[in-house]
């Protein structure tokens, strides 16, 4: 039986959203004010893109810890390129993954294939429409 995952989203003002998702998390979705919004909460193309960093994040911490490495620290920068035109989708997408402690390179980059090829779900859809760009530092301590 296939997992339903579910949200809900209560105008509030403007173009301002309270949303509640179906596991009891809370947040507000807005838009800048020159967008017409009050800028009272992250947008919501922004949410794709936290989403697909920490759907792999959270990959990479987990198959880190089963190949044994001794991970210290995590940073994920993630940046989209939208398309000029409606429905303006991300084209072009860049991920950046910093991790510290001792961590092999090799077993890092085997860890982000494995997110970007088999577990990711957010990175599966986002790569239907985006170019993705992977990229990793391992800083030694």
């Amino acid at each position: 039986m296939p997992e339903i995952m579910t949200a809900e989203a209560q105008w509030q003002q403007g173009l301002k959203f309270q949303v509640q998702t179906g596991t009891g998390h809370e947040l507000v979705l807005d838009v800048s004010v020159e967008d017409g919004g009050e800028d009272a909460g992250p947008r919501p193309m922004e949410m794709l893109l936290v989403g697909n960093a920490t759907c792999m994040g959270m990959d990479v911490v987990h198959l880190l810890k089963k190949m044994r490495q001794e991970m210290t620290g995590y940073q994920i920068r993630i940046s989209g390129e939208r398309a000029e035109d409606f429905p303006k989708v991300f084209t072009h997408i860049r991920i950046e993954h910093i991790v510290e402690g001792k961590v092999s390179e090799e077993k890092l980059a085997q860890a982000i294939e494995m997110s970007e090829e088999k577990y990711c779900s957010a990175y599966a859809m986002l790569g239907k429409v985006a170019k993705i760009e992977t990229t990793f530092t391992v800083v030694k301590g």
